[in-house]
C-alpha cells in the first residue's frame, strides 16, 4: 500500500464505515495470498468486488492474470478514479455488487473464472450478502471459485446462506502478517469439484 493511500482510505471510511469495513486497505501479505486463487492458465474474467485502492488488483497483476481478464468492481467513485489512473488497461467499473449482473452484462460480460472479494461481507445486511453471492455465483463458471477474506475464525459467508445457495467453503489461508491477521475462505458450488491451485498458507 502506498502511504499516500492511506489518508484517501481513512477519509472513505468515515464517510461510510460499513461499507468500507476496515481502517485500512488489505496488506500485501493479503493480497498475495488472495491472488494465489486465480489461476493465470484459466480461461475467463477475474473479477475484483470491492477493488478499493488497487491493492489487490496489483497482486493479481503480479500472479499473471492479463489485464484484459481483469474486471474491478467499485462503487466508490473516489476509488474508481484513482484505479483508472493506476490501472489503464483494466476495466473498472463502477457499481454496487448487488447490480453486479445487470453491470457487467452491459459490457458484455456473462461470466467469471474466479471472483476475488474484498467487501466486508459480514458488515453488510443479510439481504445483501444474499444479492451478492447469488449474482455471483449465477456468473461463476462450473469450478469457479468466490474468494473472500475475514478477520474472523469462521466462515465470512451466513451458514443459512451456505444451505440456501448450496455452497461449500474451506479456508485456505491464514495472513498472520496483515493488521488485523486474516483468513483466506475459498467457496465453490457443492456438486462442483474444488479447483486445482495453490492454496499454501501466507504468513
Amino acid at each position: 500500500m502506498s502511504s499516500s493511500d492511506l489518508p484517501l482510505f481513512l477519509s472513505q471510511w468515515l464517510r461510510a464505515p460499513l461499507r468500507m469495513g476496515a481502517l485500512v486497505p488489505s496488506g500485501g501479505a493479503l493480497a498475495r495470498a488472495l491472488a494465489l486463487q486465480a489461476l493465470p492458465s484459466r480461461d475467463g474474467p477475474v473479477l475484483e468486488l470491492g477493488a478499493g485502492t488497487g491493492v489487490v488488483t496489483r497482486a493479481l497483476l503480479a500472479r499473471g492474470i492479463a489485464p484484459q481478464r481483469l474486471v474491478l468492481v467499485e462503487r466508490d467513485p473516489v476509488f474508481c478514479r484513482l484505479l483508472r489512473q493506476r490501472y489503464p488497461s483494466v476495466r473498472v467499473v463502477q457499481t454496487d455488487a448487488c447490480r453486479l449482473i445487470q453491470s457487467l452484462a452491459a459490457l458484455g460480460i456473462h461470466e467469471a473464472a474466479t471472483i476475488i472479494s474484498g467487501l466486508p461481507l459480514l458488515s453488510l445486511p443479510f439481504t445483501t450478502q444474499h444479492q451478492v453471492l447469488r449474482q455471483s455465483f449465477r456468473l461463476l463458471v462450473p469450478n469457479g471459485t468466490f474468494v473472500q477474506f475475514t478477520y474472523g475464525l469462521a466462515s465470512p459467508v451466513h451458514p443459512a446462506l451456505l444451505r440456501r445457495l448450496e455452497l461449500v467453503g474451506r479456508p485456505v489461508a491464514r495472513v498472520l502478517l496483515n493488521l488485523p491477521p486474516a483468513v483466506v475462505w475459498r467457496y465453490t458450488q457443492r456438486d462442483a469439484a474444488s479447483p486445482p491451485g495453490e492454496t499454501r498458507a501466507a504468513a
